[in-house]
């Protein structure tokens, strides 16, 4: 994918920030969204998971399991340094040359199949030249809804508060990013969105016009949107009854999750190029998922309205 061009607005940070600046909100990032997802549930904590990477860096696993309403989930968190492998630096574009990676990312699958599974990810990525000055950099990321059974109060409302933490810097970057995230989580395999999408953008760099500190900006305020996007939805849907058929839905629709995963993923890519801790990178998987041979949903049911909403639309014009 190539730079956006859209310009920000100027941020009211005056200086640049440094990789340990970024890492250090990546890091307080994971915490905030741990502390608030622990008191969502109300049952269960995380775990975590301590770990070094062999080139350099580390990270801080955390995973949730068997609670109230998460029945797995993670949220990562890694400063990682290295050499990037030649295969991974063609896929990006760039060259073999030592890299520093942070980034913070989440999946998380509640056992309600009334509550959506949803994906976070913001990243920063810095290269250098064989004298140690800065080569490149760039952040990426998103935030993206995976229901089962759709509302669309739900949709809107994830889909508003993305859209209002791009508005602070540009009005031109809801509509640009979320144009890329239903090009981005689209299954080519089977002609469908992953889910109804968000925002995503990858490879946001400095330009003449826009400086670092105004995307890093631009990246916390979609980041700290996250806990507000999401939570409102887990407490409205988490009382919502279903059963057995409900469920066995959910797993079928999970393979899809599993699918688009394991084949199209950057982040699974670049950390298993990378050599990263495969834990935690395939932390992402949901605890059970189903394949079944030429499924349909039957015409009129409530399964057969989610493939309605597995198609690119204007969700905040949507009826």
């Amino acid at each position: 994918m190539t730079t956006t061009t859209t310009s920000l607005s100027t941020a009211t940070i005056e200086s640049s920030p440094t990789k340990r600046d970024i890492q250090a909100y990546i890091e307080s990032l994971q915490d905030r969204i741990c502390q608030a997802l622990e008191a969502a549930d109300g049952k269960a904590t995380f775990q975590e998971d301590v770990w070094q990477h062999a080139s350099g860096g580390g990270g801080k696993t955390r995973v949730i399991t068997d609670g109230a309403v998460f029945e797995k989930g993670g949220v990562n968190f890694s400063a990682v340094s290295g050499l990037l492998p030649e295969k991974m630096a063609a896929k990006m574009n760039t060259v073999a040359a030592p890299f520093f990676a942070t980034g913070v990312s989440l999946v998380l699958h509640p056992y309600s199949p009334m509550i959506p599974t949803v994906h976070c990810n913001y990243r920063y990525f810095e290269q250098y030249n064989t004298d140690g000055s800065l080569r490149t950099q760039w952040f990426g990321g998103g935030a993206d809804l995976t229901p089962y059974y759709p509302f669309l109060d739900d949709v809107k409302h994830f889909h508003q508060t993305h859209k209002r933490a791009c508005d602070k810097h540009s009005a031109a970057f809801y509509p640009t990013f979320k144009k890329q995230c239903d090009e981005y989580f689209f299954l080519p395999h089977r002609g469908e969105t992953r889910g109804v999408g968000g925002i995503f953008f990858d490879y946001l760099k400095p330009t003449d016009e826009t400086r670092l500190a105004d995307i890093f900006a631009f990246v916390q305020s979609c980041g700290d949107a996250f806990i507000d996007a999401y939570l409102p939805i887990v407490e409205r849907r988490k009382a919502e009854p279903f059963g057995e058929k409900e469920k066995e839905f959910q797993l079928y629709r999970r393979g899809r999750y599993v699918e688009f995963n394991l084949v199209y993923d950057r982040g699974t890519t670049f950390g298993l190029e990378t050599k990263g801790r495969v834990e935690s990178i395939l932390m992402s998987m949901p605890p059970l998922a189903a394949w079944r041979y030429d499924y349909k949903p039957p015409e009129g049911s409530r399964e057969a309205e989610l493939y309605k909403f597995l198609t690119p639309r204007d969700w905040l014009s949507t009826e």
